[in-house]
């Protein structure tokens, strides 16, 4: 039977080794981002980084211990807790770029978006492991939906599209998970191909220009309204920055597109091209090979979870590392339209790594209370 102190010698160290590596060489690089900043946030933005790293690390520890299956059981109250923190950032958020009110101030800024997308991990996984035996039925389907549609019409009118998307791709993830039928999952993505065009017409101007201006580079297009120009300004740069880097880049803190802020929110968005300009493709390669690394050792935590929630728990939070990271960079490299989804664990975003990191602390409870033994 499984005993308390033996959590610890079942412990990942491997993926949380990982994940560390991935921390520290962002704060590095948030650094060289930000040199020479006059702006305040951005001073601010290296000592934020490390506070909420060593809060991320104490989180993955306690998570660890904390049973899973418990925090299954707080279900209801979790979700009731996630509903009213998007609420208030209508009621009392704290507006960011381009008027986007993501934000509530309760002594330090925090984004409930990014808390939702734990939240709804454990709740959304909890709903179907109550419902195992009906997965077959559409109605569980819709209420899986009606679960999963609240937080995010919530999260969409602040508006924040990219993390809209997040909490559809970790719907997608669990349900996989879960085992539901091929054929609803097809039934959804053609009532998705329906919603989409709709949900679209409410975009803001930038979020419509970012759009436009991805597809008009496709075509080469790209021509004459203003706003498309400026859009595209950052996507020229960072293509640039990426290209000029080279083998093995310009050398830390030596890259003419960073230091020379042709580049802008280098530190957030634009993260890998400031990477790929200053380490090179080799750089770029290691941090895409360290984060592949993190979600496969996610879904092997999920391979051998001791029961259906712990194995859904996995594929949600690998559904999200995996997810924003091939947006992340894809946007960079031009390949996909500029959302606003930052780099796992390399970004800055102190509540952005403290929850994902939480994610991973989730899964390392589910990984130490395996039933099987891991190869």
């Amino acid at each position: 039977m499984y005993q308390e102190t033996n959590i610890f010698r079942r412990f990942d160290y491997l993926l949380l080794a990982a994940t560390l590596v991935l921390i520290v060489f962002g704060i590095l690089v948030i650094a060289s981002a930000t040199q020479g900043a006059v702006d305040p946030d951005l001073i601010n933005r290296v000592p934020d980084q490390i506070t909420f790293a060593i809060a991320s690390v104490i989180a993955v520890f306690v998570l660890t211990i904390i049973d899973y299956r418990t925090l299954g059981g707080l279900h209801m109250w979790l979700y009731v807790a996630m509903i009213i923190l998007l609420l208030m950032v209508r009621l009392v958020g704290v507006e960011g770029d381009a008027g986007a009110q993501r934000w509530i101030n309760l002594g330090i800024r925090i984004q409930p978006s990014e808390i939702g997308k734990i939240i709804i991990i454990v709740t959304l996984s909890t709903f179907y492991t109550r419902n195992y035996t009906k997965l077959d039925s559409l109605s569980t389907v819709f209420k899986s939906l009606i679960h999963l549609g609240i937080p995010t019409a919530l999260i969409f009118i602040q508006p924040d599209l990219g993390t809209t998307i997040v909490f559809g791709v970790i719907w997608f993830a669990i349900s996989w998970g879960a085992g539901l039928r091929l054929r609803h999952i097809a039934l959804l993505g053609t009532a998705a191909a329906i919603i989409v065009p709709i949900g679209f017409q409410k975009l803001e101007a930038y979020q419509v220009a970012r759009f436009t201006t991805f597809i008009c580079i496709a075509m080469d297009a790209c021509e004459g309204d203003e706003a498309i120009q400026e859009a595209r300004y950052n996507i020229d740069q960072a293509i640039i920055s990426i290209g000029s880097g080279g083998l093995f880049g310009k050398g830390y803190t030596a890259g003419p597109q960073n230091s020379g802020r042709f580049l802008r929110v280098r530190h957030t968005d634009f993260i890998f091209s400031v990477i790929s300009h200053e380490f090179g493709f080799v750089g770029a390669v290691a941090t895409m090979s360290l984060l592949g690394f993190v979600v496969f050792r996610i879904l092997r935590g999920a391979r051998y979870a001791a029961d259906p929630l712990g194995s859904m728990i996995c594929y949600g939070v690998a559904g999200m590392v995996f997810f924003q990271t091939v947006v992340s960079i894809g946007m960079n490299l031009s390949l996909m339209p500029v959302t606003g989804l930052t780099l796992p664990f390399v970004s800055s975003g102190g509540t952005s790594l403290l929850f994902t990191m939480i994610g991973i602390g989730l899964v390392q409870s589910v990984i130490v209370r395996r039933k099987r033994l891991m190869i």
